[in-house]
């Protein structure tokens, strides 16, 4: 299979493993990763910059196919002297008289605003740690985007009532390049290379084979036995 695949990436999505296994199957064909924001991620698709893209979904999906691919759990972030520190888990009626940050590129899908409304709105999620990091108000994001934003003196915890957002490979609805999405689609929902959909991976390269060891002709075996055999027969000198 000849050309390449570009994979944009969304903060905290991890496309690593996915990498790993379609460059075991497309040796032949070059996987780029092009990492985006979360407000980049579908313009970057539908200007073909990308082929497909690893986002969150609520989002804007605008002529784009997106196939959800897991739920990520969401988490409450929050300085370790705070309050919460000995928590295990919150709901939003715990967070209900506090400041919560909802950065400009936030993937949660709110019914209503919780807690206390902040005064203005970061612009990034890396911004609202900050705040959240000088002790001014409390930040909920999934969990993978805690994790990517980890400091020492902050925590999280699960926060068990709210809303989620859910990882999805999203592509253009008018795909040039049907056949590598296809692929790409059995990568990350973990086909294996025996699926009937999908195309065929790559043939490996054929490592030259090693010159066989020349085996004795039997004849030339049968030849030896009778010396070993005479050998064996000499009776032993007398004393």
């Amino acid at each position: 299979m000849t050309g390449s695949f570009t994979l944009a990436y969304v903060p905290g999505v991890t496309p690593a493993k996915w990498a790993r296994v379609w460059q075991d199957r497309l040796p032949e064909t070059p996987l780029h990763l092009l990492q985006v924001t979360a407000a980049e991620a579908a313009g970057k698709v539908r200007s073909g910059e990308a082929d497909a893209a690893l986002l969150r979904l609520p989002g804007d999906r605008e002529d784009l196919h997106a196939i959800p691919l897991y739920t990520e759990t969401t988490v409450v972030v929050f300085p370790k002297d705070h309050e919460f520190a000995a928590a295990e888990e919150l709901s939003l009626e715990d967070l209900k008289d506090h400041v919560l940050w909802q950065p400009l590129d936030d993937s949660l899908e709110w019914d209503a605003q919780p807690g206390q409304a902040p005064v203005e709105r970061p612009e990034t999620t890396a911004d609202a740690i900050e705040l959240v990091a000088a002790g001014v108000g409390l930040l909920v994001v999934p969990q993978s985007l805690a994790r990517l934003h980890h400091r020492k003196d902050l925590k999280y915890v699960p926060l068990t009532d709210a809303p989620q957002s859910r990882v999805a490979l999203s592509f253009p609805i008018r795909d040039e390049n049907p056949e590598l999405v296809e692929h790409m689609i059995g990568v990350v929902r973990g086909r294996t290379v025996n699926s009937t959909r999908g195309p065929a991976p790559e043939p490996a390269a054929k490592k030259p084979q090693s010159p066989r060891k020349q085996q004795p002709r039997q004849g030339a075996a049968k030849a030896r036995q009778p010396k070993q055999a005479a050998k064996r027969a000499k009776p032993r000198r007398g004393r």
